[in-house]
């Protein structure tokens, strides 16, 4: 016997919004938001929300988990992709690859490019499509998420502010990286467009933005102080990716990150 008195939870209301709410509670939820306009308001605004995310990421809400976001891949060994990097690198200069490419250290940054950028566009593909469950820590917790990457990565992770590009920081998560922990921040903006920030760590010390695009979706990647960050977003906007991704790059550099 239910009991029609009982307060409806923020998880009841979130699982009406999804349609996975019991069939013998869908009426009290119902009658409690005619009682409470406040609710009812943010049921609207989350049904809105959940209206446009399909609307722009259905094609890849139902793709599987990319086996390089596993969990488990946190206790394994960092694999070995140095010494295919190393390769690449020489296939490429033997074949003509320009003095200059290699002068500037970038003997492998095919490789780590590579990599950073399919583990952060998987990441990105799969996360941007969540309403309730996007990040672990959400982002009015800046100082505990800041605090508690830091902590498992082992590097400065900060989030930076990216309201002057219209971003407001949805929170983050732990994620596993090519070589250890990786960190994971997601910002949306008002129209519901999402940008992330994966962070990991690399054999290479410092590179210059490079750019990728996986169909929708483009990237821009860059090492510095042997960390690698992937900002990825815009679709095909890349004026505003680059922007995005510079203001991410000047805050990082101004705190050290």
């Amino acid at each position: 016997m239910n009991d029609h008195n009982i307060p409806v939870t923020e998880d009841e209301l979130h699982a009406y919004v999804d349609g996975e709410l019991p069939a013998e509670r869908r009426a009290d939820v119902e009658a409690w938001l005619g009682a409470h306009p406040e609710d009812a308001e943010r049921v609207q605004s989350w049904r809105a929300m959940a209206e446009m995310l399909h609307a722009r990421y259905d094609s890849v809400a139902q793709e599987p988990v990319p086996a390089r976001l596993e969990l488990e891949r946190l206790e394994r060994r960092p694999r070995q992709w140095f010494y295919g990097a190393v390769a690449a690198a020489l296939v490429a200069f033997v074949a003509g690859g320009t003095a200059g490419w290699i002068a500037h250290g970038a003997a492998n940054a095919p490789s780590t490019f590579q990599s950073f950028t399919a583990d952060a566009l998987d990441a990105h593909r799969l996360y941007v499509v969540e309403v309730r469950h996007p990040v672990e820590v959400g982002g009015n917790e800046r100082d505990h998420l800041q605090a508690w990457l830091t902590r498992r990565c082992g590097w400065t992770v900060f989030a930076p502010n990216l309201e002057a590009s219209g971003l407001k920081l949805v929170g983050g998560r732990l994620l596993p990286g090519p070589n250890g922990p990786a960190s994971f921040l997601m910002y949306e903006g008002a129209s519901g467009e999402r940008y992330t920030i994966y962070t990991a760590k690399t054999e290479t010390g410092a590179t210059q933005m490079r750019y990728a695009k996986t169909d929708k979706d483009g990237a821009l990647f860059w090492a510095e102080r042997g960390v690698g960050y992937v900002v990825s977003g815009g679709g095909s906007d890349r004026d505003r990716l680059t922007k995005v991704a510079q203001a991410v790059y000047d805050q990082a550099e101004k705190n050290g990150g």
